[in-house]
């Protein structure tokens, strides 16, 4: 914010800038999200938020593809969506509720290629990795801690 000078002579200065590396979902989700919000929010919610919105158990095993019409479109490998089949009522009332209104209705799974199913796994599996116990004490093991989780969960 520019304060404004209290002589009209005097040029303002411009506002400190940073110049930190910042991630990339800070810089685009100020721009995006007034477009999603327009076409279709609750939507575009529910793709952007999932693993917070499905939980674990659900977001590991499946990811959303599409979102039209009351039918949510997941993809995930085949063992996993038979489970995810019987476990559909609880996860569409978890979604519901996460979103705030009676949106998803119906469920529909499809088959990851093979190398994204493994990717998939390999996911859950790390998903669940605990940090190494020789880790020292205090907050530089507590940083380590975190920063190896951050790696595992990454791949």
């Amino acid at each position: 914010m520019v304060k404004a000078s209290p002589r009209k002579d005097v040029p303002l200065a411009p506002p400190p800038r940073n110049f930190a590396a910042r991630g990339i979902a800070a810089l685009i989700a100020p721009i995006v999200r007034p477009a999603f919000r327009r076409r279709a929010p609750a939507a575009a919610q529910l793709l952007a938020d999932w693993d917070s919105l499905a939980g674990p158990e659900f977001s590991t095993r499946a990811a959303p593809v599409k979102f039209a019409g009351g039918t949510l479109t997941l993809a995930c490998n085949g063992p996993a969506a038979m489970e995810l089949q019987y476990q559909g009522a609880a996860l569409i009332s978890r979604l519901n509720l996460g979103v705030g209104q009676q949106m998803v209705e119906r469920l529909r799974f499809i088959q990851l290629s093979p190398t994204a199913s493994v990717a998939v796994h390999k996911l859950s599996a790390q998903a669940s990795a605990k940090p190494p116990p020789n880790l020292p004490d205090g907050p530089l093991g507590e940083a380590l801690a975190k920063l190896y989780e951050g790696i595992a969960r990454r791949g």
